[in-house]
């Protein structure tokens, strides 16, 4: 990247400079689009079209429309998917790039493409990244892109950064969860270069700081995500829950994946049935850890009181909630230090008037505030997830009081109008042609 281009990129505009800019187009760059577990980009991009920001979006992967709501497949917005039908065109783009600016390029290959990553997978993720970064380059070059972003610190940043660094566009990047803990191999070099960086939890904040050059530490932005349920949807049942009943029913939801927990949760679930507590557990979701969590159920016995529907379409997961007497969410941080970040259903949960118990990793305590919000738990500890269900399970009335107060919070720390209002006018800032 042109450092001189960023650094001068870095000042604010004003209201009255942004007006009078000439034309802005913003590149939003992801491995695919739109992705059933990922309501929360998907309704991001929506709403910052529909509030005129100039998005095009790019996957770097192709199509993947399993579980897709109905609005997701309705969806005509501006997208163009790579993935392996794109192959040819990526070679050809490489080569070109390289006939251009041979120096460059291997500049390039050199920093990036042999870069050291976590795991095999995302060595794999990042080597086609970086090989899609070329073929990006020419269409964000021809298209008149004047901010590339990428909605993940990972892979996609990387074709990002790639892109970037060909044409000299800006580039910038949002870290989240599982994309920066652990860090690739390339995130100070796309730290350094990013011309900003945004994050939507505060734990993260100084993360991603940290990874910043010391003079740069301001450009780290926090924007909360938006609530995804529309609040008509939120308003009309919050005061249905349903009465005390003669089994409890606890609701969990979550990729089948090592930073979930749900190995804890099963050994919280045995103990409530020893002492007596009449709970079943529904576990929404699927995922490579789908025969490990079986396994683990039949040894444990516990088939019989636990539901696995597997993957449910966000726009059918708020019935779930109103169902449910207790959302529980047992994330912890895997040993290589994976974790989540703020997992979305812990706020979907809370705005539908369900009560949450949930593990004090990353950023879930800036919305379980315990005892106010809900109960907050060490991670990796069955006893106090049981303890702290038990506790819900029985004071209804204390239960649906927390839900209520983080209800307010969430409402408020989420809203949808003010966090995509600040979206735009972060984009829409440094986005102008210098």
């Amino acid at each position: 990247m042109n450092h001189s281009r960023a650094d001068s990129a870095l000042a604010p505009k004003t209201v009255s400079e942004i007006a009078d800019l000439p034309e802005i187009a913003i590149a939003y760059v992801l491995l695919w689009f739109p992705l059933s577990s990922e309501t929360f980009i998907f309704r991001e991009v929506k709403s910052l079209l529909a509030l005129g920001v100039p998005i095009r979006v790019y996957t770097m992967y192709g199509k993947s429309l399993r579980g897709c709501s109905d609005e997701m497949l309705a969806f005509k917005g501006p997208v163009q998917h790579y993935g392996m039908s794109a192959t040819v065109s990526i070679l050809a783009a490489f080569i070109r790039a390289a006939r251009r600016a041979p120096l460059k390029v291997a500049k390039l290959l050199r920093e990036g493409f042999f870069s050291r990553m976590r795991d095999l997978e995302s060595l794999c993720e990042n080597i086609w990244c970086f090989m899609s970064g070329f073929l990006l380059a020419e269409q964000c070059r021809d298209g008149g892109i004047t901010l590339i972003h990428s909605a993940w610190a990972n892979g996609s940043a990387t074709a990002a950064w790639v892109a970037s660094r060909l044409t000299e566009i800006p580039f910038a990047f949002t870290g989240r969860a599982g994309d920066i803990y652990p860090e690739d191999g390339l995130m100070r070099t796309k730290s350094r270069d990013a011309l900003f960086l945004r994050t939507n939890n505060l734990a993260n904040v100084r993360w991603l700081q940290s990874f910043c050059p010391s003079a740069q530490k301001d450009k780290v932005h926090l924007i909360y995500n938006s609530l995804t349920f529309p609040k008509t949807a939120r308003e009309c049942r919050t005061q249905s829950r349903p009465a005390r009943r003669a089994v409890f029913n606890i609701l969990a939801i979550g990729r089948f994946a090592r930073t979930k927990g749900f190995p804890e949760l099963f050994t919280a679930l045995a103990r409530l049935r020893r002492e007596h507590v009449p709970v079943r557990l529904t576990l929404v979701g699927d995922g490579r850890w789908r025969g490990k969590l079986l396994r683990q159920l039949r040894r444990m016995r516990l088939t019989d009181i636990v539901d696995l529907p597997g993957f449910v379409p966000h726009d059918q997961t708020r019935a779930l909630m109103y169902s449910h007497d207790l959302l529980m969410v047992p994330s912890v941080v895997h040993d290589n230090g994976d974790r989540d970040g703020l997992p979305n259903v812990i706020m979907e949960a809370l705005s539908c008037g369900l009560p949450v118990v949930a593990t004090d990793v990353n950023g879930i305590s800036e919305v379980i505030r315990n005892g106010e919000t809900g109960i907050l738990v060490p991670q990796r500890n069955a006893a106090a997830l049981a303890d702290a269900a038990r506790q819900m399970l029985s004071d209804k009335e204390r239960a649906l009081a927390t839900a209520q107060a983080g209800k307010t919070l969430v409402e408020h720390m989420f809203d949808r109008k003010a966090n995509i209002s600040a979206l735009r006018d972060l984009y829409m800032r440094y986005a102008a042609p210098c």
